[in-house]
């Protein structure tokens, strides 16, 4: 489906946003103002952006943890203040300063990150199983390319596919699973194989395409609505900068060439986002400034919150009562 002028403008507008808050976390990581890791989405956040803008409020998200999720924190319309304050240890934060990066906003149906990667392979089919039971809501899951190296992604795949559960599997293949390249890790160029060897409708996509993603995230989503099961969306992206900040940058234990970085950031999302936009007429360039300095006053706003908010102090209770078992 072919998107509107107000659907781009806005699909722009996250995706401003989305580059503003990267930077910030960046920048706090460098600073010594995070708790725990900051993994970089840098020329990447195209991807969530466009994955998750026009996803239903009543819609679960399970996010990707490049960049720990920002781009669809900023699609979802997720408080950017109380994510940035649970990153920072403080009271405020959407888990009351106590997950550090294994965050989550489960009032939003948004269920965020963890320390294992492809862990919500299986989860993801019990809430496809509660969503399809309702008739009403689509879940999607987003993940890398290193996670489908799991057994859990082929449980989860071949169980929804039998069960027709309105699933979107999300692939943000962006090359790299930490140090190891992705031919190293899997035999195929795409992912998206895999699904299709479980009979799952697959597509790939430009994931540097901010509106591409986009129009693929919604066709998926009406597909389930309408009861006929699973999509897997495989988006290829990039990985401009090391997997975690303060890490080497490596790939087959050799240091990434600077030459094909190089290349790498002439397909920047942001770059060609703007390109279009202009071009087609969607956005002024004075429209698009606006835009730039809203997410920059957004952005002071956000630090600012996290840094007034009191520093987290849980008792044994409230530390209990955030464990299942």
């Amino acid at each position: 489906m072919a998107l509107g002028k107000e659907q781009m403008k806005t699909l722009y507008r996250n995706l401003v946003r989305a580059d503003h808050f990267d930077k910030m976390m960046m920048n706090r990581i460098m600073q010594g103002k995070l708790i725990g890791f900051y993994h970089p989405g840098d020329g990447a956040m195209a991807a969530g952006v466009g994955a998750s803008t026009f996803l239903g409020e009543n819609d679960i998200l399970n996010p990707h943890h490049r960049a720990h999720g920002m781009a669809y924190m900023a699609g979802k319309g997720i408080d950017v203040g109380r994510y940035l304050a649970e990153h920072t240890g403080k009271a405020d934060g959407c888990c009351g300063g106590r997950s550090s990066f294994h965050w989550s906003f489960p009032e939003q149906k948004v269920y965020g990150a963890s320390g294992f990667i492809g862990w919500h392979f299986c989860p993801v089919v019990g809430w496809g199983w509660a969503s399809k039971r309702k008739g009403n809501q689509v879940v999607l899951m987003a993940s890398g390319d290193g996670s489908y190296g799991q057994g859990g992604a082929h449980e989860a795949m071949l169980s929804a596919m039998n069960w027709k559960l309105p699933i979107i599997f999300f692939c943000e293949n962006n090359g790299m699973a930490i140090h190891s390249t992705a031919d190293d890790m899997h035999p195929m160029p795409d992912i998206s194989s895999l699904a299709q060897g479980y009979g799952m409708p697959a597509v790939v996509i430009d994931g540097q395409d901010v509106f591409a993603v986009a129009e693929t995230v919604i066709a998926a989503r009406k597909h389930a609505l309408a009861g006929k099961g699973p999509t897997f969306v495989e988006a290829k992206t990039v990985r401009l900068r090391e997997h975690d900040v303060g890490t080497p940058d490596l790939a087959r234990a050799e240091p990434r060439d600077p030459e094909y970085l190089e290349e790498l950031k002439q397909r920047d999302p942001l770059v060609l986002a703007t390109k279009r936009v202009l071009a087609e007429k969607v956005l002024t360039q004075k429209q698009i400034d606006k835009i730039i300095k809203e997410a920059e006053e957004e952005v002071v706003v956000v630090e600012k919150f996290a840094d007034d908010s009191p520093i987290a102090l849980p008792s044994i209770e409230e530390l209990q009562a955030g464990v299942y078992a």
